[in-house]
């Protein structure tokens, strides 16, 4: 066995992100009895904090969310695909994309990661409770205010959340994010988002400030307390039985001024460092993880929550995860990218605290604002 390929891949520590690709590896093994593939875990705050550098230089795969794809791209942290894969290949991924989650990889036209998973802030609810409580789905955001005075409602607002949810409600109310290099958005609207938002976190239990999404999923169904989450990004796993206590049902954004709010859009994608020792291989099980048949069988089977269209769409997904993925792809389709500039996740990583403590009420939102666009101008000179 002294041939044996040995690689070694990061994920984080949800049975969506880690048991998935661990399924993938297995079978990949089969396939290939000459590899060993080794995935290891991190926390979801982790898993977004991580530095590249570092992982790169100790991961020869790694499970990545695309903001860091412009960093990785600058500084050469990982191989591009269109290196090693064939043209075709990725075309026909890029024509089955979920939203934009096939383009927030690619950067100076090279796709640097593969989109294996999709997600963005979704609407879930408790089905069972909704109809013995005789309790309506919010429909427009004043619909949503009503219903979260009655406590029933939470959402993840963790500083990274917040922030998401900024954008979110500055696009609703009417700006064009990202265009600028000195502000975000118009200041007049930041403000108007932060006090928007705030009003709403205030109806809500205060721990919705210290909780991700994964921690509201758990809420959800392991208690009768909460009925409804107006955006928390979107975990199919708790649509399908027998995951947790009790199941959710997923759906689209309420209105805001008459439209559907847009979230932001998130997910994870596989990709190779360009540290390895073994890039032909690497490049194969990232492929492997990608293809449409892996994507609707054992990645899903095994908790993945796959990022190819066509999955999206296959009856047999729908039906094991409560019509999760038919019921989401629009919201998915609509949402929102980041910025692919370089200093981008400068400006969030510092900017998501700020925005936290005005929705806290720690500072004004005037206050939040004028240190948000600071930071947002200092971001675009790295």
């Amino acid at each position: 066995m002294n041939n044996t390929i040995k690689l070694k891949g990061i994920a984080w520590n949800h049975t969506r992100g880690f048991t998935s690709v661990v399924a993938t590896a297995q079978r990949f093994e089969e396939l290939n009895p000459n590899v060993r593939i080794t995935w290891e875990k991190r926390s979801l705050q982790a898993f977004a904090d991580a530095s590249l550098d570092e992982l790169t230089n100790n991961y020869d795969l790694l499970i990545m969310d695309n903001p860091h794809v412009s960093i990785a791209a600058r500084d050469n942290n990982l191989l591009a695909f269109d290196d090693y894969l064939d043209a075709g290949f990725i075309e026909e991924l890029a024509n089955n994309s979920v939203g934009k989650s096939h383009a927030s990889y690619n950067v100076n036209n090279k796709q640097w990661t593969l989109a294996i998973d999709a997600a963005t802030p979704i609407a879930t609810w408790r089905e069972d409770l909704i109809n013995q409580q005789n309790i309506q789905i919010p429909k427009t955001w004043e619909d949503l205010l009503e219903l979260t005075k009655t406590g029933k409602v939470a959402f993840a607002s963790v500083p990274i959340d917040t922030l998401m949810h900024h954008y979110t409600l500055c696009a609703a109310l009417g700006a064009s994010l990202f265009e600028s290099k000195t502000e975000l958005a118009p200041r007049a609207i930041m403000i108007e988002a932060i006090k928007t938002y705030k009003k709403l976190v205030d109806l809500a239990p205060s721990y919705c400030l210290k909780m991700n999404p994964i921690h509201i999923a758990e809420l959800m169904t392991s208690t009768d307390e909460i009925v409804y989450s107006p955006f928390n990004y979107g975990y199919s796993n708790y649509s399908k039985k027998n995951y947790a206590n009790t199941i959710l049902k997923a759906g689209g954004l309420v209105t805001f001024n008459g439209k559907p709010l847009r979230s932001v859009l998130g997910g994870a994608g596989i990709a190779v460092s360009s540290k390895t020792m073994h890039a032909e291989m690497a490049m194969k099980y990232a492929e492997f993880n990608a293809i449409e048949k892996t994507q609707s069988g054992f990645y899903f089977d095994f908790g993945g929550q796959p990022g190819h269209r066509k999955s999206w769409l296959n009856e047999y997904v729908n039906k094991q995860s409560n019509n999760f993925f038919k019921d989401t792809l629009q919201t998915l389709d609509d949402a929102i990218m980041r910025p692919q500039y370089y200093g981008y996740m400068y400006f969030q990583d510092h900017a998501s605290p700020v925005v936290h403590e005005a929705v806290s009420g720690k500072i004004s939102a005037e206050v939040a604002v004028d240190k948000m666009n600071a930071l947002y101008a200092e971001s675009h000179k790295f």
